[in-house]
């Protein structure tokens, strides 16, 4: 069984506005309850307030499957992130308070768990260039990848994770600004237009798979679990492109990065069926942009 370490942010998101719900979410947390529906042996390690929100992020962690015995619990809020919903179903970020979040480092005993495992990723952190320093440090054998959306940097990083919305221009510049600071790989989700991927020699374009769509929240966390599982274990990006794909797809037929109140019976029935491998978008010497 694949072994996960995922490290960093959850928050309370709470919508307003036309839609009135609140979901657990956050990077490192969507990553880890996705990769625990995938069948991984995944811990998280990361902070919460002293709360109820606090609490309810840990039961949820819980019934999930996810060990949180490196979870610290203090007296800071938990994080809350506030999204308004408009009549026409679109979501806007319209406030974020980080909390405990905003100061948390995982202490030593953490990192040196954290390197026998066979995947750590990092999510929101105060500093995870000097948390990937520390890893490599300690010899860590693990694939390590990051949502450089949320955290800087890319020197000691497997695989860099971004994303640009529906602009392709964007993301060929994230995914060279990537290789060039260090990554090995850069996948950049592209919304509806799907996502692209660069090693530095080869581009490869994978297509948004079809879902009914309800709330796009966590979908991108999701495609870095559905990727990421894939790639371990069978080296080979464009499957994982497509793994990850369709579990993006699939969590935005719910709301929430992972299915919550309503939406747990999604928990019995998660199995990545990759299709046959699409083919590269292009190679060679232009790495600049996609001809």
């Amino acid at each position: 069984m694949t072994t996960v370490w995922a490290i960093g942010d959850n928050t309370i998101d709470e919508y307003v506005g036309a839609l009135t719900r609140r979901h657990i979410g956050g990077n490192a947390v969507n990553v880890a309850m996705q990769a625990a529906l995938l069948g991984a042996d995944v811990h998280y390690a990361g902070a919460v307030g002293a709360d109820d929100d606090g609490t309810a992020v840990l039961r949820a962690l819980d019934e999930g499957g996810v060990g949180r015995e490196r979870v610290v619990q203090d007296g800071s809020p938990t994080a809350l992130t506030r999204i308004r919903v408009t009549e026409t179903g679109e979501r806007m970020f319209e406030q974020e308070i980080f909390g405990v979040t905003a100061t948390y480092h995982p202490p030593p005993q953490v990192i040196a768990e954290a390197t026998t495992a066979d995947w750590v990723h990092l999510g929101m952190l105060a500093d995870a260039t000097r948390l990937r320093g520390e890893l490599a440090a300690a010899g860590a054998s693990a694939l390590v990848t990051q949502d450089c959306a949320v955290s800087a940097g890319h020197t000691d990083l497997d695989i860099a994770f971004e994303s640009a919305g529906e602009d392709l221009d964007r993301a060929c510049h994230l995914a060279v600004t990537a290789i060039e600071g260090g990554a090995r790989l850069a996948v950049v989700t592209l919304g509806a237009l799907g996502a692209t991927a660069f090693d530095g020699a080869t581009w490869w374009q994978q297509p948004a798979a079809p879902a009914p769509v309800v709330d796009t929240t966590g979908a991108g966390d999701s495609f870095i679990a559905g990727f990421t599982l894939w790639f371990l274990e069978h080296r080979d990006v464009p499957k994982a492109m497509a793994a990850g794909a369709q579990a993006a797809a699939r969590t935005c037929s719910h709301y929430a990065g992972w299915p919550q109140g309503d939406g747990r019976s999604y928990f019995n029935a998660m199995a990545l069926a990759v299709e046959p491998e699409p083919p590269t978008l292009f190679s060679g010497a232009d790495v600049n942009r996609p001809s």
